[in-house]
């Protein structure tokens, strides 16, 4: 798991924790937790991991959201059907993104992320 710990509210911590344990509990692969507090105020950490089929996705998400509610982290919501190859839970100041490793190559958040220059011509051109 890919993330830079420096300076980390304990609550978050704690969000972080939860996600990265479950994750690994079920064998997500690729995990990478992006620090996006600088680009956006919805949210301080993205992570993002690869699941093996749909099914995966699903099974990853749902461990996310119970393991966040043990680790006292509330889900405010999560995106994505049952048969998807992308689910994202909102957990506040942590999102997980859960996707095929095709879907993830295909939306390229780390390098949509990865920058305020790529953020700002994205969101430029869905405003056109």
């Amino acid at each position: 798991m890919t993330e830079n710990n420096q300076s980390i509210p304990k609550s978050v911590q704690t969000c972080l924790d939860a996600v990265k344990t479950a994750l690994e509990n079920l064998k997500a692969k690729n995990i990478t937790v992006l620090s996006v507090a600088d680009l956006t105020e919805e949210m301080d950490y993205m992570v993002i991991a690869d699941a093996t089929s749909k099914r995966h996705v699903k099974a990853l998400a749902d461990n996310v959201r119970v393991e966040a509610k043990k680790a006292g982290c509330i889900p405010l919501g999560h995106e994505g059907e049952r048969d998807s190859d992308w689910t994202l839970v909102d957990i506040g100041s942590v999102v997980v993104h859960v996707m095929t490793p095709q879907a993830r190559e295909f939306y390229d958040l780390e390098g949509l992320w990865s920058s305020p220059e790529s953020l700002a011509k994205f969101a430029k051109t869905t405003r056109t």
